[in-house]
């Protein structure tokens, strides 16, 4: 029952969110392929989605959390404010295989494996969004820097 009064309070909130999202939200310009007001209006397409199956069949399991889990659930959620706040400063890929590699060691993945996972999304993730997606992802102060000052090395040289 809980499940479902959940889902039906949640629902409302994303039947509000998809009435914003279609109806308000729209950008002068469009600078990138599917536009600044395509992902509210995915979002909450989902949204309603998932809560609507979770309505049609709640599960029958009860909810026990943990001290441990609520941790990990805290830990997370500042690792994504964290992500949030680097994604400039340190660019995509940067942050991505930070917070990547980070998420996976919490989740108990063998060190060599997390940093692999998180070499792997930000990799592959910065190739999807550039080259399928066509989207401007964030270099990054620190890569810019250090480009900028390779660019100024190699001219002073010549």
């Amino acid at each position: 029952m809980a499940d479902r009064i959940f889902a039906a309070v949640l629902l409302a909130v994303s039947i509000g969110y998809a009435v914003i999202a279609f109806t308000v939200i729209s950008a002068p310009f469009q600078y990138d392929p599917l536009g600044p007001e395509s992902w509210p209006q995915i979002l909450s397409v989902v949204a309603i989605l998932c809560l609507l199956g979770i309505l049609w069949k709640p599960d029958t399991n009860r909810l026990d959390v943990t001290k441990r889990v609520w941790f990990r659930l805290a830990t997370a959620v500042v690792m994504l404010l964290a992500y949030g706040d680097l994604y400039e400063p340190l660019g995509f890929v940067l942050s991505t295989i930070l917070f990547g590699t980070l998420m996976a060691l919490m989740l108990g993945a063998p060190k060599l494996r997390a940093l692999g996972f998180g070499v792997a999304a930000g990799i592959f993730g910065w190739l999807l969004c550039v080259t399928l997606m066509d989207l401007n992802l964030p270099e990054g102060a620190l890569i810019e820097y250090l480009l900028e000052a390779t660019t100024a090395d190699q001219e002073g040289g010549n």
